[in-house]
């Protein structure tokens, strides 16, 4: 690995890096920025599901990261933080950029275990910390894939990957076109759909269920009613007077319920 000096911002080499915070919201053609250390790290272990198309640091970042930057086979690209906030359209105060190649998107049943299952089911989420919150719950509590509709953002857009601390990059996903795609899902896999409802059963009382898909949705309207008719009601018990969870938190509450025998093994 050795380091490529840029001192312009118009290098033709850095085209991926521009204007990151508009492409954001358009998309990168098959390509996802990366961004801090923590999520660089994650990129570059045998662990992401992505490769690397190159690297952007500050110069005085290479030296905390030229272990981890061994054998890797992109250019690794060095310029002043000035120059990477010229590209960027924005300061770049960690000075730690990557761009990813997403390659294809798996089918959604091929990432549903034959034995044992637990995955995560997003529904309509277009909040990105949310999103990238729930994939780092899916991680902690040994989800096995997590399934979005097609109105679920996309956890490679870039905030995402940071709330995820990188979990978006290790983790397994896959979409499908509706939430009904969901449910339907789980009737092939013979999967049991779990929704959160503050009409459903005490979440403390559920039995072990060894194949499960725990269903979330938007904060304020949740899931719709045509789904959680179809699937297993909990409600987590809490405290007189609070009204809901923020969706990751009652996810991570809910996924430690639901894999808490998965854990206990690990």
């Amino acid at each position: 690995m050795t380091p490529i000096p840029i001192e312009d911002p118009d290098d033709p080499r850095l085209a991926a890096y521009t204007r990151m915070r508009e492409r954001d919201l358009v998309g990168r053609e098959g390509r996802f920025i990366a961004e801090g250390e923590v999520v660089l790290r994650v990129l570059l272990s045998p662990r992401a599901r992505f490769r690397v198309e190159s690297v952007l640091l500050s110069p005085e970042r290479l030296p905390g990261l030229a272990p981890a930057l061994t054998g890797l086979d992109a250019p690794v690209y060095l310029a002043a933080k000035a120059v990477m906030g010229a590209v960027a359209g924005f300061p770049i105060h960690r000075g730690v950029l990557a761009v990813g190649l997403r390659g294809p998107d798996p089918a959604p049943d091929a990432l549903v275990p034959a034995g044992p299952a637990l995955l995560v089911g997003l529904v309509g989420l277009a909040n990105h910390d949310n999103v990238g919150g729930l994939f780092r719950n899916a991680a902690a509590f040994g989800a096995d894939a997590v399934l979005l509709d097609a109105e679920t953002c996309d956890p490679l857009y870039r905030k995402a990957i940071r709330v995820s601390a990188g979990t978006s990059l290790t983790v397994p996903f896959a979409r499908l076109p509706t939430g009904d795609g969901l449910l339907d899902l789980c009737e092939r896999q013979a999967l049991v759909p779990v929704a959160l409802s503050p009409r459903g059963e005490a979440i403390t009382g559920l039995p072990p269920l060894p194949r499960a898909l725990l269903l979330l949705g938007t904060e304020g309207p949740g899931l719709p009613e045509a789904l959680m008719a179809r699937a297993r009601r909990v409600a987590i018990p809490m405290a007189p007077g609070v009204d809901s969870l923020n969706v990751a938190v009652a996810g991570a509450v809910a996924l430690h319920r639901l894999g808490g025998e998965r854990l206990a093994r690990l």
